[in-house]
């Protein structure tokens, strides 16, 4: 590993220095001499050579000494060298790694002004909408200057806007809104109507959120349904009369819920429902245990909030609302439930794709970040993407302090608020991190009864976010935040003003605190990078407790032997091992985690081929490429019937939209049915097979059969028409696309029962074994072709 990781080391320090030599050849050229057309001319003679093939490494130094000197002429800056290698490694289709605070923003525009030559489109993909528009607008002379054009895409903008801002040379777009708006291509029915660019080249801002942690995040577009769930209300009622102690348990990590044999008992006296784990039973028992995650795991405040009548789900990276976000249907509507609102129409799924695969279309890809090298194995691996880390303009200052480690949380709030109440004295601006919009709330009730006022950033007001973080860094701010990752604003010591900056940095700078820590070293490392940037000073400190969330539900406290547990103080640990295992754990945690995402990317692969291949099928159909012989061959009576009443072009426009329609309504069947499969992938466990080998054999046949139903539809379509059950201006009418869609993110936690971890094959048959019994194991398998009594007391007497 220390040899693989050197070569790592070795080889990307040779292709900075390669970056770093272009960019000395770049401060070479002086173009001050130049007017603003002669500039522009300089530009347009540069698009003719990439129109005519020329590459972009060809044109790469002049093409970047033209934006260089548009930089300095319209925004007034000074480009520096890290900025020039960055942008270097850019266009050479790498992911690179800059500090907060170090220029990622303009880096950006020189790849994408050079690449904008050939007309083919450049898509910078942002996390969010306002950092498309401020980004965007605040390049936008840059380009202008140039002779390149710029556009943004807002999620609330129309068609026709949308259309305006694809057709720029560069357009900036949130990653989300750009892969809905190619699900929307993919339900079109005409070429006009089409809204997505070209998919030549894309830069990604924060990297490690889009591809990494959100990565796996189904994007769906979805139709609404008539469909109710009246049984909510009934099943909810006999979930929460159960016994905490009894009738359910959770798995080693607290991700999963199971009912045990007396739960179980409990529920089919409650609902009369009979076994429980009957065929006929299946929607039931995906209620209930809908209905039983949502009541034992979820928790207000911390997964979710209610905001205007709604539940709206809060991303647990960023600790904000993840607009149009959902859980799975039966989960979100028991959460609705649970929070006594009304349960919304279920949507039937139209098409849908992970951001993950969205972002593979792209022929061209690079990347920025400032934390990106603990995920160099999952880019390489899956994006095929290589890290180049870039060094900082200025040397960093930050004092990164040692954790302070507590026995409990109360022992922790104490000393945090006294910190902050010490240090606030001397006017030295805080940031404090933490975990859950919860935390934040109450860590900011404990200042505010301490007389410290504070200003809090979280789910609930993240709309005033901008104005929130970029007065964080002024003088006596103490500021309250959920995690910082993806936030997107740089804290200026003294604010946007720069008052009494000189002050606070004999203080120290920005005091970054944190609360918790994550899953993720990322998301601690992008907290600890708000403060001191450009070489400005900085000091962070976390402040964790063995009763923390990640803790607890990792057990890292079991790790520790009993005699060395120490009892409840109010100091910190003075022994440096509890931080040592603290941060051994983390580290097996990210990994584990890791390995968790790249086996469920192996589960999708299958299915996003066949998501491809439907996708480029209805695509030649609306582009007028693909013939449609049904008609003339099968219904040669009808066809002749046809073309005396219809033109050629009424009769050709119909058998595309009946096509199109069939496709459609196949594909989204098709997608349930592959839900229901995932549901159920875990019991292949139980049977000894592979579960990533019987979902793509499943898949592959199931494939075959949604070709041969997509055909017969469209046949059995003619002979209503052959047999007057429907006319051709009935079909015509329905054959549309829907008029209203809704889209919406589903946090697919499906497969996490059996690949999350602890959850390795033998271990799952003993949980589910010893957690339902035998006879609900014998319903609930009585249709599988093996032994599931033999298998059962063998796992648990081995056990």
């Amino acid at each position: 590993m220390k040899q693989h990781g050197g070569r790592f080391m070795f080889k990307r320090n040779k292709l900075l220095e390669s970056y770093e030599f272009i960019a000395e050849e770049i401060n070479k050229v002086n173009l001050q001499h130049l007017s603003n057309e002669e500039l522009l001319n300089k530009s347009n003679s540069l698009k003719q050579l990439a129109l005519d093939g020329t590459s972009s490494d060809e044109l790469i130094i002049e093409g970047f000494s033209l934006v260089k000197e548009a930089v300095k002429r319209t925004l007034g800056f000074e480009v520096y060298d890290v900025q020039l290698a960055a942008a270097v490694a850019l266009n050479d289709k790498k992911l690179i790694e800059m500090k907060t605070g170090e220029g990622k923003t303009l880096t950006a525009v020189f790849p994408a002004y050079l690449n904008s030559l050939s007309k083919k489109g450049v898509h910078i993909l942002t996390f969010n909408d306002y950092l498309a528009k401020r980004d965007a607008l605040w390049m936008k002379p840059i380009y202008e200057l140039l002779g390149v054009t710029v556009g943004f895409v807002q999620e609330s903008m129309s068609i026709d806007e949308k259309k305006a801002a694809y057709g720029c040379d560069v357009t900036y777009v949130t990653a989300k809104e750009s892969g809905f708006d190619f699900l929307r291509d993919s339900i079109c029915y005409n070429k006009e109507d089409l809204i997505h660019g070209s998919f030549h080249f894309a830069i990604i801002d924060e990297a490690d959120s889009i591809l990494i942690d959100e990565a796996r995040i189904p994007l769906v577009i979805a139709v609404s349904s008539d469909e109710k769930g009246s049984n909510f209300k009934k099943v909810r009622d006999a979930v929460t009369s159960l016994d905490s102690l009894t009738d359910y348990t959770k798995d080693e990590y607290g991700q999963n819920v199971y009912l045990t044999e007396k739960g179980i008992s409990h529920i089919e006296a409650l609902l009369a429902c009979g076994n429980l784990y009957e065929k006929e039973n299946f929607d039931l028992l995906t209620q209930v245990n809908s209905a039983l995650y949502a009541e034992v795991l979820l928790k207000k405040d911390v997964d979710y909030i209610i905001r205007n009548g709604k539940v709206e789900m809060v991303d647990e990276f960023t600790g904000r609302v993840a607009k149009n976000r959902h859980w799975p249907d039966g989960l979100q509507s028991a959460l609705e439930t649970k929070e006594n609102l009304e349960v919304r129409s279920r949507g039937r799924i139209l098409t849908q794709i992970t951001l993950q695969h969205f972002i593979s279309l792209y022929e061209n890809l690079s990347g920025m970040t400032g934390t990106a090298v603990d995920a160099r194995y999952e880019f390489s691996e899956i994006y095929d993407i290589e890290i180049v880390v870039i060094p900082p303009n200025k040397n960093s200052n930050r004092i990164d302090l040692p954790n302070y480690v507590f026995t409990d949380k109360e022992a922790k709030y104490q000393a945090l608020v006294e910190e902050v109440k010490t240090v606030n004295a001397t006017g030295q601006p805080i940031l404090i991190g933490t975990s859950s919009i919860q935390e934040s709330t109450y860590l900011a009730e404990q200042l505010l009864n301490s007389g410290i006022n504070c200003q809090v950033l979280n789910a609930k007001n993240d709309e005033l976010e901008a104005q929130i973080i970029e007065r964080a860094g002024v003088f006596g701010a103490v500021t309250v935040s959920t995690n910082m990752a993806g936030r997107g604003v740089d804290i200026l010591l003294g604010g946007p003003e720069g008052k009494d900056v000189e002050k606070i940095k004999s203080l120290g700078g920005l005091y970054v605190i944190g609360t918790n820590l994550h899953e993720s070293l990322r998301i601690d490392k992008q907290l600890k990078g708000r403060t001191g940037r450009q070489g400005d000073p900085g000091l962070t400190r976390f402040f964790i407790s063995l009763e923390d969330d990640l803790i607890v539900k990792y057990g890292i406290q079991n790790i520790i032997p009993k005699s060395r547990m120490p009892k409840h103080q109010k100091e910190p640990l003075k022994n440096a091992a509890f931080r040592g295992k603290i941060n051994q754990v983390q580290r097996i945690i990210q990994g584990n985690n890791s390995d968790l995402r790249r086996e469920l990317y192996k589960f999708s692969l299958i299915l996003d081929d066949q998501r491809q291949y439907m996708y480029n099928i209805r695509m030649s159909i609306i582009e007028g490429n693909s013939e449609d012989e049904i008609l003339s061959k099968d219904f040669p009576t009808l066809h002749e019937k046809l073309k005396q009443q219809y033109t050629l072009a009424e009769i050709e426009k119909f058998k595309k939209n009946l096509r199109l329609f069939n496709i459609d309504q196949c594909w989204s069947e098709y997608l349930a049915k592959v839900a229901s499969i995932k549901e159920g992938i875990h019991l292949n466990l139980l049977g000894g097979k592979n579960p990533l080998n019987v979902f793509n054999l499943t898949l592959v046949e199931e494939f075959d059969i949604l070709q041969e139903e997509i055909e017969e539809a469209i046949k059995a379509d003619y002979n209503k028409l052959l047999n007057s059950e429907l006319s051709f201006e009935e079909i015509s009418e329905r054959n549309k696309p829907p008029v209203s869609t809704w889209t919406y993110f589903v946090y697919d936690n499906t497969l996490d029962s059996f690949l999350g971890i602890g959850m390795l094959p033998v271990v799952a048959l003993l949980q589910v074994g010893e957690a339902v019994g035998l006879r609900k194991l014998k319903g609930y398998f009585s249709g599988l072709s093996f032994d599931i009594e033999a298998l059962y007391y063998k796992l648990v007497n081995k056990s």
